[in-house]
C-alpha cells in the first residue's frame, strides 16, 4: 500500500480525494499529465486498496477505500514507534559517549 503512495502524482491525486468523490476528468483537471497517465495512477492506487470506483452511467467516480486511512494510520504508527525507538537508542549512546568524555 505504502509503494503506491510513494509517486507524488498519486499523493497529489489522494489529497482530492480527501475533499470527495471525483471523476477521472475532474482528477486530471489540474495536472499537467494526460487523462490516460491520471488513469493509470488511479488504477495504481485501486490495486493497492487505496481508493474504490463506482459506476453512474458512464462515468466512473473515485473515492477513498474506507479502511484504506485506517490502515495507513497504522503504517504509520508502527514507522513512528520504529523511529522513536531508534532515537531513543541515538540520545542513550550519545548520553554514554558524552559522560566517557568528560570522565577521566
Amino acid at each position: 500500500m505504502h509503494g503506491a503512495l510513494s509517486d507524488p502524482t498519486r499523493r497529489a491525486i489522494m489529497a482530492r480525494l480527501a475533499l470527495g468523490e471525483a471523476s477521472v476528468n475532474e482528477i486530471s483537471a489540474p495536472f499537467a499529465i494526460s487523462q490516460p497517465a491520471i488513469s493509470q495512477h488511479l488504477k495504481v492506487l485501486e490495486n493497492a486498496g487505496l481508493i474504490v470506483r463506482r459506476v453512474d452511467g458512464t462515468r466512473r467516480p473515485c473515492r477513498i477505500a474506507p479502511l484504506a486511512l485506517s490502515e495507513l494510520d497504522q503504517w504509520l504508527a508502527a514507522l513512528r514507534r520504529t523511529m522513536d525507538q531508534n532515537y531513543t537508542r541515538l540520545d542513550a549512546l550519545l548520553a554514554e559517549d558524552m559522560y566517557a568524555k568528560e570522565t577521566p
